[in-house]
């Protein structure tokens, strides 16, 4: 189990992130438009700068629903492997029987 300020820390910039979301795509846009003049560019990045940094979208990262462990993460279930093996032992997953050799 993961420590319980980490996983708030990340829900954090998780909401960060969906307040910003439109803001950041705005001032993005107009910075990478080749058709304005410069100095317009330069004060959407400037503005840019000033935004919190755990707004950004690639600050975040993915944890187990589960657990909250950060490794060996899988997207399509939201799982970390370790999640997933005990689910699957414990027969919670359809189809997915413990491997033994």
């Amino acid at each position: 189990m993961a420590k319980k300020s980490m996983i708030a820390r990340e829900v954090k910039r998780q909401k960060l992130v969906e307040k910003y979301a439109a803001k950041r795509a705005a001032l993005k846009e107009i910075a990478n438009d080749e058709n304005l003049p410069m100095e317009e560019r330069f004060k959407a990045r400037l503005k840019l700068a000033k935004l919190p940094r755990n707004s950004s979208a690639t600050r975040l990262h993915n944890r187990c629903q589960l657990t909250g462990r950060p490794h060996a993460y899988y997207r399509k279930l939201k799982i970390s492997r370790i999640a997933l093996r005990e689910l699957g032992s414990a027969g919670q997953i359809p189809g997915m029987v413990k491997s033994s050799w």
